[in-house]
């Protein structure tokens, strides 16, 4: 296939951007909701149109396509506008465009305050998320990752909920940490490889012929693993997460919790195993270890103790993000290409989940899952769409989470017996907490709080306003579980490459 005639990459972090510039520079407000529409869709839309078209794309160095280059004023320091797909980046940029156009949508239904800044604020996060999985310069993959983090803790702070200002001061504290700390690694990647860019294929290269030095890639190891997993909600690293989604409006806690958390485990997949091989491995039962008897099991128990509904969705997804180190710190290429598909299986349920949450809370007016009850006779569609979401998250064949979940306990097999037990007990107790809150807030008896609820304002069930990102999420999650080759091909592909660093360093 020859290189398509745009910039499909390019136009997809550029198209939210200049709809906020055009919002910020006074738009008409009539005006408003139109513009928002095509800066939430374009994104959609080109994230779909190299999705389609990745696998007969032409393919350049370390598998990457649709690449393009601009000059910054900064390529004196190796600094780049460099943009390009991978296996690897190609399933998360998909689930930022779709996570983001279903956020857009809900949010431009939701009626906040302010909206116009509200719109604005969503848009400058969903161009830097594109522009974090799209970007091919570690540079620029820092600098988008920025971009989408600021807007999150205005939003907490001026749209959240209960506890909304302490929130955005836990999710400020912990997550300028991370990255910082991860910010320090990369420097140190690029300073002690020696190459002339920041360029992830140049320093892939680079690496190849002068690998760094066991010590040297322990201790960076060391930095990206712990700048990343706060970023990425690490126990006992974890707090700020289920505090910060508990008071975030609900489109942010959507690409928050659904795209932007992941990152941390993107940059670990992408840049610090293949860098730096012999770090990872010294690493690897420490991880396992932490993420195993910590998110898992512990933070799996708190969950289960959960009576807040939205408290519950924020410390599931904390949970679950420790199978996903569970596959890293497995190194295998089975279990990788398992973390890979479960970050994106998920992101679309845990953005769902937060959707569905919130539409819950809008009809009970109450996050307290005993106040509830019997809601499924009022509201059939919103609870048939929590219940796949509760069953997509649990990991039940048919859904995307199924096949990152079950290649990570493949690999888990050989690496060790009892990590894996850990990690099926993990999905007992998740089962637990996620088929008890369907049972407590959709069916049983009403409790008498809902009922003098459904009394005053009878609830309706979701309208289309909220079907339709609803339905979006639900689609691509059924999608991806019944063909889960469209995303494992070419994340197997990326992978296949061996680690030229350890190579060498051998």
């Amino acid at each position: 296939m020859s290189s398509p005639f745009f910039d499909p990459l390019l136009i997809a972090v550029a198209a939210p951007l200049c709809v906020a510039a055009l919002i910020a520079l006074g738009t008409p407000k009539r005006w408003v909701v139109k513009l928002a529409y095509a800066g939430f869709g374009v994104p959609a839309l080109m994230a779909l149109w190299v999705w389609w078209n990745f696998g007969a794309a032409a393919k350049e160095s370390h598998g990457y396509a649709f690449l393009s280059s601009r000059s910054t004023g900064l390529d004196a320091f190796g600094i780049g506008l460099k943009l390009g797909l991978n296996g690897i980046s190609l399933p998360l940029f998909v689930l930022a465009g779709l996570v983001g156009f279903a956020a857009g949508l809900y949010a431009l239904q939701s009626k906040a305050e302010r909206m116009k800044t509200y719109l604005l604020l969503l848009l400058v996060m969903l161009a830097g998320l594109m522009g974090t999985f799209a970007s091919v310069d570690v540079f620029f993959f820092y600098f988008f990752h920025e971009l989408a983090l600021i807007p999150t803790f205005i939003m907490v702070g001026i749209w959240g909920g209960r506890d909304r200002t302490y929130a955005a001061m836990m999710m400020t504290i912990y997550l300028t940490l991370g990255a910082m700390l991860s910010l320090l690694g990369l420097i140190a990647i690029y300073v002690k490889s020696g190459a002339s860019s920041f360029d992830i294929m140049v320093l892939r290269d680079t690496l190849a012929s002068r690998p760094l030095g066991e010590v040297a890639q322990n201790h960076i190891f060391g930095l990206l693993l712990f700048g990343f997993g706060i970023l990425v909600s690490l126990w006992p690293f974890h707090s700020w997460a289920p505090l910060g989604y508990g008071a975030a409006p609900s489109s942010a806690a959507m690409l928050h919790a659904g795209v932007l958390k992941k990152f941390g485990l993107y940059g670990l997949v992408q840049i610090a195993l293949p860098l730096l091989p012999l770090g990872a491995l010294h690493w690897g039962r420490d991880l396992a270890a932490l993420a195993g008897l910590g998110n898992v099991l512990v933070i799996g128990f708190v969950t289960m103790a959960q009576r807040d509904l939205k408290q519950m969705v924020g410390y599931s997804s904390v949970m679950h993000m420790g199978y996903a180190f569970l596959g890293i710190a497995a190194g295998s290429l089975l279990g990788v290409s398992g973390v890979v598909m479960l970050m994106v299986g998920h992101g679309l349920s845990v953005a769902l989940l937060f959707l569905l949450s919130t539409s819950v809370y809008q009809r009970t007016h109450t996050f307290d899952m005993g106040q509830m009850g019997g809601l499924a006779q009022k509201t059939p569609v919103l609870a048939w769409l929590f219940v796949a979401a509760t069953f997509a998250s649990i990991g039940l064949p048919g859904f995307a989470n199924f096949w990152g979940e079950l290649t990570i306990f493949l690999s888990l097999w050989y690496f060790s017996h009892w990590i894996l037990v850990v990690a099926l007990t993990g999905t007992v107790v998740s089962a637990v907490y996620g088929l008890r809150a369907a049972a407590r807030v959709f069916f049983g008896p009403q409790s008498e709080a809902l009922g003098r609820v459904c009394a005053a304002h009878p609830p309706s069930d979701l309208g289309w306003g909220e079907r339709l990102p609803a339905f979006i999420l639900i689609a691509a999650l059924l999608f991806i579980g019944l063909w889960p080759r469209s995303f494992s091909a070419g994340i197997n592909a990326a992978l296949a490459v061996p680690p030229p660093a350890a190579a060498a360093a051998r």
